[in-house]
């Protein structure tokens, strides 16, 4: 009996233990589901938090004009004195609007997702549109630059809308002049926004003093609002990596405080502002008014100004983060501090001039000043940061003199400070300040520049939505009607305003005009000369290997702006010198219409001519944000790619006839595991194994039957000889050209060239300069262009 309830006692702990099993095998599939449900929550917890986070920053550095635009705009809007109050309400109702249709639906939610990775502004615009149609005015890119990570594009339907668009740009030289002409034009613009932005945002924070102390004359809020600007661009050169923490704090504080304060101003003098977000108020107003209400649209539409630094100013955030920022923050604290003002002023209407200070209580009157101060002060340093980066992006692509470009910060590459700039950044904003003394000159200025970069943006973003976009024809239609139609109402009402302050934009922006594009014609014309004029490929073989001359040891690196061929510099040296290096490297540096260019991809080398004539060509390839820094690192990353070509080229030499083997803009895992390996870092770079000719590129392929046999100079040979030519001595041999119109040209391309482009040389960094080249490793050579 015992032994039987052992067994039966025994069963049913086996029983009990298979169920258990059961249920823990059971259970594991849910503690896996629950796990992976609860990492799902955390990283969609921890993206929320992120995207916060940064829609908390992007308050510093993109919304700071924008949400200063309260200083100044009623005051513009009414310059004399109020003589009804349905006025303030019309008023009050177009502002509603106009931030509701431009900076919401326009810029936040259209244009910022036109960006070209993450860049604003209209040079990104520009290089987008660079990419999926030929309208680079300069042809210098190859085929392979199509293949770069960063270089995306769309491909068309032969018969699309899209396709019949592309055609009929590129079909004309006259339309790629045409929006070169229009890019640039909305370039100058922004340049002058970062003249005037820093001009009314300061005088106009600089005149609180005044309210509150009526005694003190208007010369004294000038001097205290240049003493500012001194101050802000003076500090330029340290960059804003250290304070720019404090950015978003100063603007979220700003952007609390003046709606706080419009709560509080539509709750204790009236309410009924509110009916302005009825557009009844609007035909009325234009119905009362007349002229005089069409031409106040010109201080109505400072209130949308920044926009377009909104844009420019896109680079370090997600669009999504902008977006969050704009719809929880901007647009309902900036609805609230005018329909405050609003309120204040109809039953003030004589405190117009001054109606944001005015209207804030007396109890905490200073602090708000101080903030207003700060947040001015934010506002500009995003405007001339602005500048600064749309500088260096119409550098790039050819259409700015050279200057100095300086990184201020390790850590984020779009923090750049350009002096040349600066200083008459700086000199042109006290001129303005000072000179006109008032905020009305000065506002009818900025507004004639919003509205023109405004009208660029829209005509880029037709062109968008066709070529990249490839929306349908009525969604185009529909998005540039609309656009023009409210933008060309405020362009011409700041037409009538040319006169009385107007006038200063399109005087600053005819100058950058007439510089950036005089700069770009003579770089156009000097490459087309030296396209025209490169060295035959049968010229360099006629010569032999020894090249005709007296090959001295060193390696000689000829810069070029040339791509491909060799260029006329060449042979004017060796008609004048008859010697030239044992190794000779054509460099051409080349900026692409795209954002970066990843260092692993930077270089293409490719042989010219037969091996023993020991000449090589690298194109170093940059993105218009990329800055070149032309250091022992470049230098070192140059040869190292020179090296890895040579070993990738013995590697194909067993290949046979049919096999149309090139590495010409393609990378291989090879050269990542160590193919080339110096000091412990291996550089990856793509190389062509080609060779040159005057129309074509021939890929280099070995002759019937001699697959596999050894080479006249092994691998080893040739990298030993480039070993000991470059510890002979690199030297760096430039060109010093003069280039001049010739003598049948007519007197506008003489002005240009002759006089001009001539002077701007004269000014510009040389290129020694920017390649920080040292002297003793210098070697100019002179020759004059007829263009």
């Amino acid at each position: 009996m015992e032994m039987a309830s052992r067994v039966e006692i025994d069963e049913d702990n086996d029983n009990k233990g298979s169920m258990w099993d059961l249920e823990q095998k059971l259970d594991q599939p849910m503690e896996e589901e629950a796990g992976r449900l609860k990492n799902m929550y955390m990283e969609k917890k921890s993206s929320a938090l992120l995207l916060l986070r940064l829609a908390f920053q992007s308050l510093g550095v993109v919304y700071g004009d924008l949400g200063t635009s309260p200083l100044y705009v009623f005051y513009n809007t009414f310059p004399g004195k109020i003589e009804d109050p349905e006025d303030v309400v019309g008023a009050l109702s177009l502002i509603i609007y106009s931030l509701t249709l431009i900076p919401l639906l326009k810029y936040v939610f259209v244009v910022c997702k036109a960006n070209d990775n993450g860049q604003g502004g209209t040079f990104a615009l520009y290089s987008l549109l660079c990419r999926h149609a030929k309208i680079k005015t300069i042809p210098n890119q190859h085929r392979t630059d199509e293949e770069l990570t960063t270089y995306s594009r769309s491909t068309f339907h032969e018969q699309s809308f899209a396709a019949k668009t592309k055609r009929w740009l590129e079909g004309h030289v006259s339309r790629k002049n045409a929006l070169l002409i229009l890019v640039l034009v909305g370039t100058c613009m922004v340049i002058g926004d970062g003249i005037l932005t820093p001009a009314i945002s300061v005088l106009s924070a600089a005149g609180g003093i005044k309210v509150n102390r009526p005694h003190l004359s208007n010369g004294v809020v000038v001097v205290v609002a240049v003493v500012i600007l001194v101050g802000l661009f003076s500090m330029q050169h340290y960059g804003t990596d250290k304070v720019s923490w404090l950015f978003a704090p100063i603007v979220l504080i700003w952007f609390l405080v003046i709606g706080g304060i419009g709560i509080f101003n539509i709750w204790k003098y009236d309410s009924s502002v509110l009916k302005a977000f009825s557009p009844i108020y609007i035909y009325r107003y234009f119905k009362r008014g007349g002229k005089d209400g069409w031409t106040s649209l010109g201080g109505i539409m400072l209130s949308i100004t920044g926009t377009e630094a909104l844009f420019a100013d896109l680079s370090h955030f997600p669009v999504s983060a902008v977006q969050l920022a704009f719809t929880a923050v901007v647009f309902p604290c900036l609805l609230l501090a005018y329909s405050g003002q609003a309120a204040y002023l109809m039953s003030n209407r004589d405190h117009v001039i001054d109606a944001f200070y005015r209207s804030i209580p007396d109890s905490i009157y200073w602090p708000v000043f101080v903030i207003a101060t700060a947040a001015a002060i934010v506002a500009s340093q995003a405007t001339i940061t602005a500048t600064f980066s749309i500088i260096k992006q119409a550098l790039a692509l050819g259409c700015f003199p050279r200057v100095k470009v300086v990184h201020t910060s390790k850590k984020f590459l779009g923090q750049i400070y350009v002096p040349d700039i600066n200083w008459i950044l700086m000199i042109l904003c006290i001129a303005v300040t000072a000179g006109f003394k008032n905020q009305s000159q000065i506002g009818n200025a900025y507004g004639t520049a919003v509205v023109i970069v405004m009208l660029v943006t829209t005509l880029l973003m037709t062109l968008i939505m066709i070529l990249v976009w490839r929306c349908h024809w009525i969604l185009v239609l529909l998005f540039t009607g609309l656009s023009l139609v409210v933008e060309c109402t405020y362009f011409s009402a700041v037409l009538f305003k040319v006169d009385q302050g107007g006038w200063v934009p399109l005087v600053i922006a005819a100058a950058f005009l007439l510089i950036m594009y005089v700069w770009h014609y003579g770089t156009l014309r000097r490459y087309e000369f030296e396209m025209h004029s490169k060295v035959s490929m049968a010229w360099i073989l006629g010569l032999g290997p020894g090249l005709g001359l007296v090959r001295v040891p060193g390696i000689g690196l000829v810069y070029t702006e040339l791509a491909s061929g060799v260029p006329h510099i060449f042979s004017h040296f060796i008609t004048n010198l008859p010697a030239i290096h044992s190794v000779v490297v054509f460099v051409c540096v080349k900026y692409l219409p795209v954002y970066t260019v990843p260092e692993e991809e930077r270089f293409l080398v490719k042989r010219i001519g037969p091996k023993n004539f020991h000449m090589f060509r690298c194109v170093a390839r940059y993105g218009y944000k990329d800055l070149h820094k032309k250091d022992d690192n470049f230098e070192k990353k140059l040869f190292d790619s020179l090296f890895l070509f040579v070993r990738l080229e013995s590697m194909m030499e067993g290949c046979s006839d049919s096999d149309e083997y090139s590495l010409y803009g393609q990378q291989t895992e090879r050269s990542r595991d160590g193919l080339l390996n110096n000091n412990g870092n291996t550089t990856c770079s793509y190389v062509d194994t080609t060779i040159s000719s005057v129309d074509s590129i021939v890929p280099v392929r070995s002759p019937v039957g001699s697959s596999g046999q050894v080479s006249s100079q092994t691998e080893a040979d040739e990298m030993e000889f480039l070993n000991s030519c470059r510890d002979a001595g690199v030297v760096h041999i430039m060109g010093n050209t003069v280039v001049r119109a010739r003598r049948d040209s007519r007197f506008y391309k003489k002005i240009a060239i002759d006089y001009v482009y001539a002077f701007l040389r004269k000014i510009c960094r040389e290129h020694s300069v920017i390649f920080k080249v040292p002297h003793e490793s210098l070697l100019n050579v002179g020759q004059v262009f007829y263009v």
